[in-house]
C-alpha cells in the first residue's frame, strides 16, 4: 500500500486486527520523535494527522482537535501527562540505542535500558504528550 497517495476512505478500509490511534499535542514533532528515537516512517504528515509505520506495523496520529465531536476528547487532561497507564511496546527496537538517541532529542527517560526477568532488556521514555514508549530486546544470554 502507498501511504502516501491512499484517500482516507481506502486506508480506513484496509484497516485490520487492532489499531492504535494516539491523540497528539503536535502531529510534526510527535512524527520528528518516533523517526529520531526509533526510526519510525511517518507518512501524509499534516498539522492534523500522520500515519506511521514501524517495521510491518501502521498506527496513527491524531491532533486533539481533531476529534472535536469525538466522546474520547472530553476525557483528555489539560495538563500533561495524558499517556499514564499506557505503554507502547517496540520489540524490535534496540533499548540502549533508542535511550541515547532520546537523551539528545531531550525526551523524559523513565528508565534507562535494564535486563528484566523476564527476558527483556528495555527502557522507557516519555514522549512530550506522555505516552510511554518502551523499546525493548531480549537479553543477552553471555
Amino acid at each position: 500500500m502507498d501511504y502516501e497517495t491512499i484517500d482516507a476512505d481506502g486506508f480506513g478500509r484496509s484497516l485490520r486486527g487492532i489499531g492504535l490511534n494516539l491523540l497528539v499535542r503536535d502531529v510534526p514533532a510527535t512524527c520528528a520523535f518516533l523517526k529520531g528515537v526509533f526510526d519510525m516512517s511517518c507518512h501524509r504528515i499534516t498539522a492534523d494527522f500522520a500515519i506511521v509505520n514501524y517495521g510491518d506495523q501502521v498506527f496513527q496520529l491524531h491532533r486533539d482537535g481533531t476529534y472535536h465531536s469525538n466522546p474520547l476528547l472530553g476525557l483528555l487532561p489539560e495538563n500533561p501527562p495524558r499517556g499514564a497507564g499506557i505503554e507502547i511496546r517496540l520489540y524490535d527496537s534496540d533499548p540502549d540505542r533508542a535511550f541515547e538517541r532520546a537523551k539528545g532529542l531531550g525526551a523524559t527517560i523513565l528508565q534507562a535500558p535494564t535486563d528484566k526477568p523476564h527476558g527483556l532488556r528495555e527502557a522507557y521514555i516519555l514522549c512530550s504528550d506522555g505516552y510511554a514508549w518502551v523499546p525493548s530486546r531480549p537479553k543477552d544470554t553471555d
